[in-house]
């Protein structure tokens, strides 16, 4: 069993989805997006004939939503799924910042004071940047709230309460999560357990449970009841004396010969806790080096061989790598392509 060649096509690597950006995003679960623009890349390439400018829309129009979830972090869910995703992990990660949240003082009372007040101010539909938001506090009389905004917001999305909405300019925006994403599913606790490891292992398979643990944010226990429920739409094996799990299916395309530019905190990498199948050991801190950091990484026939960085300048852009070795000449020919992909994907000529 080739990992890294299973996962490029679970991943939807070795070929693009051809799907919307939304069913793209369900696809997965959840697609990480703390990068705003490395995230934008990160589901363009996964889409068939996607460019910035339409994933952008899919955004803006709300089929795609970034809001807070597992682990604390921005996500991309789609807009069928964020409500039981939400009632499934946001109590748990809100839990988790009880100790930060004290430290700020910002105490249950004053946190849904905040919620009170955003739901006023977007219930007309609005969209606000988060100056606009941090005002709204302090027309509601709650001062000094600018500090701890980040916070603020971010237990207000993982509450339920907003959720992003279209960009105004480089600006991204609030809007009212009811707004954007009527509630279409009540899942129980299993159900949502189910779906979740059912999402996470046909698109990252194959995976061991400690790495979808790692994915959830959840406890050990619960990440292998999960599979439990998830019963037969799961199927395992075991590879040098490690349980793997994905759903049934084979690969239908080579990936041979493949490069791709994968922006920084790809699904590729930040969602398994063992990298190692796609990431030799000897250069895990040339990709990440701590703090949560994962630098976009260069990845050849399914293993990443180096880094790279964009410079973007009139009608432009830049592609520079940095390799951990070196390349041969038609591996350099095919980075050179992936390069020329990533630019169609902005609309830019490239070098």
């Amino acid at each position: 069993m080739s990992i890294p060649a299973i996962r490029l096509n679970r991943q939807f690597l070795a070929w693009p989805m051809n799907a919307s950006p939304g069913e793209v995003v369900a696809w997965f679960g959840a697609m990480q997006a703390q990068d705003y623009l490395a995230a934008l890349w990160a589901l363009g390439q996964r889409t068939a004939g996607a460019t910035e400018t339409t994933i952008e829309a899919a955004i803006a129009e709300g089929s795609v939503l970034r809001t807070h979830a597992f682990r604390g972090t921005w996500q991309y869910i789609a807009r069928e799924d964020v409500h039981w995703i939400l009632d499934l992990v946001g109590a748990r990660v809100i839990r988790g910042m009880a100790s930060r949240l004290r430290e700020l003082e910002l105490d249950d009372r004053a946190l849904r004071r905040c919620g009170e007040i955003f739901v006023r101010a977007l219930e007309d539909g609005s969209q606000l940047t988060r100056e606009e938001m941090a005002g709204a506090l302090e027309r509601g009389r709650l001062k000094g709230m600018r500090p701890r905004l980040m916070h603020v917001l971010g237990h207000a999305e993982l509450s339920g309460i907003i959720v992003s909405g279209g960009r105004r300019g480089k600006q991204p925006t609030f809007a009212l999560l009811a707004h954007r994403a009527p509630r279409v599913r009540n899942l129980e606790r299993d159900e949502a357990l189910a779906e979740l490891a059912i999402r996470y292992f046909q698109s990252r398979g194959p995976a061991t449970a400690k790495d979808f643990r790692w994915w959830i944010g959840m406890s050990l226990g619960d990440a292998r009841h999960a599979i439990e429920v998830a019963g037969k739409s799961l199927e395992s094996r075991v590879v040098q004396g490690e349980t793997y799990w994905m759903t049934p299916g084979k690969p239908t395309r080579s990936v041979k010969g493949g490069a791709r530019l994968l922006p920084a905190f790809d699904e590729y990498l930040v969602g398994y806790a063992d990298r190692s199948a796609v990431l030799d050991p000897r250069f895990i801190k040339r990709v990440n080096a701590g703090g949560g950091i994962l630098k976009p990484a260069v990845v050849v026939d399914g293993q990443v061989v180096g880094t790279w960085m964009r410079t973007l300048a009139k009608g432009r852009v830049t592609v520079s790598t940095s390799a951990f070795s070196a390349l041969s000449r038609s591996h350099s020919e095919t980075i050179d392509r992936a390069a020329a992909d990533y630019a169609k994907f902005l609309g830019l000529s490239h070098r």
